[in-house]
């Protein structure tokens, strides 16, 4: 449920830039090396007392630096995810009643924020069910959604994404699968959650398996019907292929789920400034809502580079975090370095690609 997020509304449109093939190397390799750097913290959250975060890990592992670099990366990183909420649920909002009511996607994306920040300010413990029960909804309307359109799914659809051996456009799936398969900020609650500790790398694998599963899924499904024609959002692109009603159902799941996720970031955000940087709740709430909007507004909407730069700047540093404190418990240098030089890569061409 935390992994499977707003990453895979991006991944047929990737991969209708890039060719089928080279998506699936990158799952591949990248699957391989998210699995690992789980499975590392999991051994770290191991021999850690319970009731610990990762910037209170960085804190007992590395220092005070190791804690403040952990929370400018969780700061930055849950910024970045919520305005990449507020781009495609405004978005979603937008194509599924302006044909109703007319306006501008603007408009909407500002009525979607407005009612979000108003949940975020008031609290609701009601999100993490409507998560999951926005989670099953989401596999019914997938389900739904195969049944009445897998007879428009070509080979040809799904190979007519073609890398252009473009260097930017090589290396575009980095960001947004790493950022599509993260999820290490579970894993603490896990582990002490587990009776049996030894069952954290099965947990670990099986959850990251089933999460690539669906998101092939998703890519054949929506790049098969949809083709060159594949939207960035992916399910605005499948309008004119399945229907005003069908493409509705899929329309009221985005929203619902990028608008549970959008508060869920927002209060978790919220939480930090409050109890963690000790700022006062009203603060806290205008600092944790409007960097996102007023990004929006004057002008970050392309929802690709955002989720590209939080995948592979925020999420890459989280990671180099994590492989220097196993690092720091086991010493093991033969595997720690390459993978930290392999996230430092990353990091910096994501910043390359975002201000280029």
């Amino acid at each position: 449920g935390t992994i499977i997020g707003v990453g895979l509304f991006s991944l047929p449109y990737i991969t209708s830039k890039v060719g089928v093939g080279i998506m699936l190397e990158y799952f591949l390799i990248l699957g391989g090396l998210v699995i690992l750097i789980h499975y590392l913290f999991g051994q770290v959250a191991l021999r850690t007392p319970d009731f610990m975060r990762l910037p209170g890990y960085a804190k007992l592992y590395l220092g005070k630096w190791g804690k403040r670099i952990a929370f400018i990366s969780t700061i930055l990183g849950i910024l970045g995810a919520i305005l990449a909420y507020l781009i495609v649920g405004g978005e979603f909002l937008a194509n599924l009643l302006t044909p109703i009511f007319g306006g501008n996607a603007t408009f909407y994306t500002l009525f979607y924020f407005i009612i979000g920040a108003l949940f975020i300010f008031f609290g609701i413990k009601a999100i993490s069910k409507i998560e999951f029960w926005g989670l099953v909804l989401f596999f019914v309307i997938l389900i739904i959604i195969f049944l009445k359109g897998h007879h428009l799914i070509t080979a040809g659809n799904l190979l007519s994404g073609k890398c252009s051996l473009n260097f930017m456009n090589l290396f575009l799936p980095y960001g947004p699968i790493l950022f599509s398969l993260w999820g290490v900020s579970t894993i603490p609650q896990i582990e002490e959650m587990l009776e049996n500790k030894k069952n954290l790398l099965k947990v670990i694998i099986i959850s990251l398996l089933i999460s690539v599963f669906v998101y092939l899924f998703f890519i054949y499904l929506v790049l098969g019907i949809t083709g060159s024609e594949t939207s960035e959002s992916a399910i605005a692109g499948l309008k004119g292929f399945l229907g005003e009603r069908i493409i509705s159902l899929g329309f009221i799941f985005g929203i619902l789920a990028t608008f549970t996720s959008f508060v869920s970031l927002g209060l978790t955000l919220k939480k930090v400034f409050c109890y963690d940087l000790k700022i006062k709740k009203e603060i806290s709430w205008l600092i944790t809502c409007f960097p996102p909007l007023i990004l929006f507004l004057i002008g970050v909407k392309s929802f690709i580079p955002v989720i590209s730069f939080v995948g592979g700047v925020m999420i890459g540093i989280e990671g180099v975090l994590i492989l220097l404190m196993y690092l720091k418990i086991t010493k093991n240098k033969v595997l720690t370095v390459p993978l930290t030089f392999v996230l430092l890569g990353g990091i910096i061409y994501e910043i390359v690609y975002f201000l280029k």
